[in-house]
C-alpha cells in the first residue's frame, strides 16, 4: 500500500518515476525533431532515385601567382565535401552531376595602412571558376566564379601563414560550391 505524505513536499516514488519518464519522452521527441530539422537545413537536397553519381574533375591552377600545395588541398577538400555530405557515388566520368573548373586567381594586395603610412595588413584572395552540369536536369547547369579572402598582418611573412589561410579560403569556397550545386536553399 502506498502512503501519501501531505504537507512536507515528499511525493510517492511512483509519481516521481512517471514524471521522469514523461519528461524523458518529451526531451527525446524534442531532440529528434530538432536534429531532423537541422539535417534538412544543412544537408543536400538531392533526389537519390534520379541522381546517383557525381564526377569531380581535378581543378588545375591557372593563376599567375601559384602556391604548389593549393591545388591538392582544394581538390581533396571538394571531393571530401561531397563524399561526407551526400550519398552520391564519385565516378571518374559520365556522372549524373559533373563539377569541373580551374583555380583562376590567387593574389595578394595591401588591405590597410598604418598611422606611419606603411601597409598594416595584406589580403590574400583565391578565385575558382566552376562549371556545373546536371545531366538529370540541365536547367540547373551553370558556370560561376567563387571567391574567398583572408587577411594577415604585414609583420608576418606569407610563407608562415599561407597554409592556414589557403585552408580557410578553400573551406569557404568548397562550402559555396556545395551550396550552389546540391544544397538548393
Amino acid at each position: 500500500m502506498t502512503k501519501l505524505y501531505a504537507g512536507n513536499g515528499n511525493r510517492p516514488k511512483r509519481w516521481r518515476m512517471a514524471f521522469l519518464i514523461s519528461l524523458l519522452a518529451a526531451c527525446t521527441q524534442l531532440l529528434t525533431s530538432c536534429s531532423f530539422t537541422g539535417y534538412k537545413f544543412n544537408g543536400a537536397s538531392i533526389n537519390y532515385d534520379e541522381t546517383k553519381t557525381i564526377t569531380i574533375s581535378d581543378f588545375p591552377i591557372r593563376a599567375n601567382y601559384v602556391w604548389g600545395p593549393m591545388a591538392s588541398i582544394f581538390n581533396n577538400q571538394l571531393k571530401d565535401q561531397f563524399a561526407n555530405h551526400t550519398k552520391l557515388i564519385q565516378v571518374k566520368r559520365n556522372g549524373d552531376l559533373k563539377i569541373e573548373g580551374e583555380i583562376a586567381r590567387y593574389e595578394q594586395r595591401n588591405k590597410s595602412v598604418s598611422s606611419e603610412g606603411y601597409s598594416a595588413q595584406t589580403e590574400l584572395t583565391m578565385t575558382v571558376n566552376v562549371r556545373f552540369t546536371n545531366n538529370v536536369n540541365h536547367k540547373e547547369d551553370f558556370e560561376q566564379q567563387f571567391s574567398s579572402s583572408a587577411s594577415y598582418e604585414t609583420t608576418q611573412s606569407l610563407n608562415s601563414v599561407q597554409e592556414e589561410l589557403v585552408t580557410q579560403m578553400v573551406k569557404d569556397i568548397v562550402d559555396q560550391i556545395f551550396n550552389a550545386t546540391v544544397a538548393n536553399w
